[in-house]
């Protein structure tokens, strides 16, 4: 792993290639874009490999958010380095690999949240993210700029030894932020994480791991990625399990109290789909993936290069899935997505680079939507950002 992002407690962010690589691609930051081995899975999930340490964080003194009484909680002192983490579950994986274990139980899934105190993200760092993903210049946080805050936090909840799911090999199926209110530069923030509802699915096991950003002892964000670990099966469960965006709850195969997944509703990607009329379209340099990983840490080879790409199952570099779908919520604006919203994503197949990707941004009613697809009119992804209701 490269170790030029040194990033805890370091002043100033990583620096932006300029080689062509503003455009958009699909979310995904433990992975997206899953080589199709078969599976009847969405084919836009990778092997979740996160990678080196986020740059331009600090850290203060203050106080998070308490989990409840109920739920441990696991305090660290600063935003952990992605290298690290991504060598736990390294051996982590290794060992769940050499158990064979294919079946986990509902009550596998612990109930500990890692915390982190007083983050305090740095101009520099927000400045270059603005600048690739064509966010305008302002203290705002941008909602995909938080998640590259928190999501270290996150996959740090991942790779802890009673996590019940393998960290190489999951694919990030889905996202969604639900932020309160803008996020501003100079505020301290506050990062506690954990997982939560093991769900069957057609083709394994999906987990929820929710990141939550306070202020002040304000909840101001929230962050739910969902995760497929394929080939694992949830006991007690019969049947194929839910499709990710299909309420599980109806069929009994959610782990904790019934509660539906968070993107219940999302459109089924397998389903036949015409796409529609475009309103624009991203053209994607070969050096899109190095310029997102330059900003957010995330340095998982399938994104690095053709040769690095190549290792994994695919014949190039894709794009990062949250840099596409962070690319979809700029092309919107915050104008019209206002400071409150939820931002849903689903994703589908996996960006190529170099590539031109057709996206669509249009209003419906209250709600702004999107997607983007290749040239085939094959989808990447589909997502919304709804005001709060």
């Amino acid at each position: 792993m490269s170790s030029d992002n040194a990033g805890v407690g370091r002043s100033g962010g990583a620096p932006v290639p300029d080689d062509g690589a503003r455009g958009g691609a699909v979310p995904g930051m433990p992975g997206e874009g899953v080589p199709d081995d078969g599976a009847s899975v969405p084919d836009d999930g990778v092997p979740a490999v996160p990678v080196p340490d986020v740059p331009g964080l600090a850290h203060a003194a203050g106080m998070p958010d308490a989990p409840a009484p109920d739920e441990p909680a696991v305090e660290l002192a600063t935003v952990p380095a992605l290298g690290g983490l991504y060598a736990r579950g390294l051996a982590g994986s290794a060992r769940a690999a050499a158990t064979r274990r294919t079946t986990v139980r509902a009550g596998d899934l612990p109930d500990t949240h890692v915390v982190v105190r007083d983050v305090r993200p740095h101009a520099d760092h927000l400045t270059a993210y603005q600048h690739l993903l064509g966010e305008p210049g302002a203290d705002a946080l941008p909602a995909g700029f938080v998640h590259v805050v928190a999501f270290p936090v996150a996959t740090a909840v991942m790779v802890r030894p009673d996590f019940p799911l393998g960290l190489l090999g999951l694919v990030h199926v889905a996202n969604r932020v639900e932020q309160r209110r803008a996020v501003r530069l100079g505020e301290r923030l506050d990062i506690d994480a954990h997982a939560r509802d093991l769900r069957a699915h057609r083709a394994g096991v999906t987990v929820e791991v929710v990141a939550d950003v306070s202020v002040g002892g304000e909840h101001v964000w929230r962050g739910i990625s969902t995760y497929l670990a394929k080939g694992v099966r949830l006991a007690g469960v019969r049947g194929g399990g839910h499709d990710v965006g299909v309420d599980a709850a109806a069929t009994g195969s959610s782990a904790h109290n019934g509660r539906a997944p968070q993107n219940a509703g999302a459109p089924d990607l397998r389903a036949e789909w015409e796409p529609p009329l475009p309103t624009g379209r991203w053209a994607l340099g070969g050096g899109v993936g190095r310029a997102y990983a330059a900003v957010s840490g995330d340095r998982n080879p399938i994104h690095m290069s053709a040769l690095t790409a190549k290792a994994f199952g695919f014949p190039r570099a894709i794009a990062h899935g949250m840099y596409t779908a962070s690319r979809a919520l700029a092309d919107i604006g915050p104008a019209a997505r206002g400071e409150a919203f939820t931002w849903d994503v689903t994703f589908a197949k996996p960006v190529l680079l170099p590539s031109n990707v057709n996206v669509r941004v249009a209003r419906e009613g209250d709600v702004w939507r999107y997607d983007a697809w290749d040239g085939r009119g094959r989808r990447h992804l589909t997502g919304s950002v709804t005001p709060p209701r």
